[in-house]
């Protein structure tokens, strides 16, 4: 099966507001997927959706050929779904290996000690093995973003799902996390990413979808995608002709 995620007629109402209205897509196998929309319109609640953050009020959510539609967040990630926050919420009286070492183990149910060694790879891919014993707390910004999305790596994900990574990054922090998710990505992680910073998107994915009001507007190649006409009169506010 070529399809890691497949998200089928989702839809989410809050009493009488709809969400996500009736929001179809799929995601392959080692694809970096990027996802954009205007302020409300669904985005983060489509990624509580596949998470299980949010339970759908129709749809279904398959993920590597399973049904978790009703799993909660837990269980999905120790089936190989890896997710990071806007904002990062690192454990910030732990050391930057601990909050690692919480996340490896208890994703994996394996001991601290057999996650270890997954821990040390991961922070010196993440550019963090200088910052092993530093309280989470004080790190940078920069330093937060990375730990946030070592944490979701030491889950070992097949698929990783990033909410506005690279938001408040200087453009030089940008390119080096753009950096890092690419490299994520050749690994074999698939990743969906939401992100305001067009360009950085950009340079990371491979396909794009655009919603608006919760419904899917424009699917395809992002250069296809960026020149159409409603996604640039909706999202870039450009007038179409």
């Amino acid at each position: 099966m070529d399809e890691l995620i497949r998200a089928k007629n989702l839809t989410k109402r809050f009493g009488s507001l709809t969400v996500v209205d009736d929001l179809s897509f799929d995601l392959k196998r080692n694809e970096a997927l990027g996802l954009l929309g205007p302020n409300g319109a669904g985005k983060s609640t489509l990624f509580g959706l596949i998470s299980g953050d949010h339970q759908p009020s129709v749809g279904t959510v398959t993920f590597d050929g399973r049904d978790v539609t009703r799993l909660p967040p837990y269980e999905r990630c120790r089936l190989g779904m890896g997710r990071s926050f806007q904002i990062p919420r690192p454990f910030g009286k732990m050391t930057v290996f601990e909050n690692l070492l919480v996340a490896a183990a208890y994703s994996s149910g394996k001991s601290e000690s057999a996650c270890a060694d997954l821990c040390v790879h991961i922070l010196k891919r993440a550019g963090l093995h200088r910052k092993v014993n530093a309280q989470a707390g004080k790190l940078t910004l920069l330093e937060r973003k990375q730990l946030e999305l070592a944490r979701a790596l030491a889950t070992q994900p097949k698929v990783l799902l990033l909410d506005e990574i690279a938001g408040g990054l200087t453009e030089s922090e940008c390119h080096e996390l753009v950096d890092m998710i690419k490299e994520v990505n050749a690994t074999g992680v698939a990743i969906i990413w939401i992100e305001h910073i067009v360009h950085a998107l950009l340079a990371a994915v491979s396909r794009l979808i655009v919603i608006n009001f919760g419904k899917l507007i424009a699917e395809g190649r992002p250069t296809e995608v960026m020149a159409n006409r409603a996604v640039q009169e909706i999202y870039m506010g450009i007038e179409a002709e």
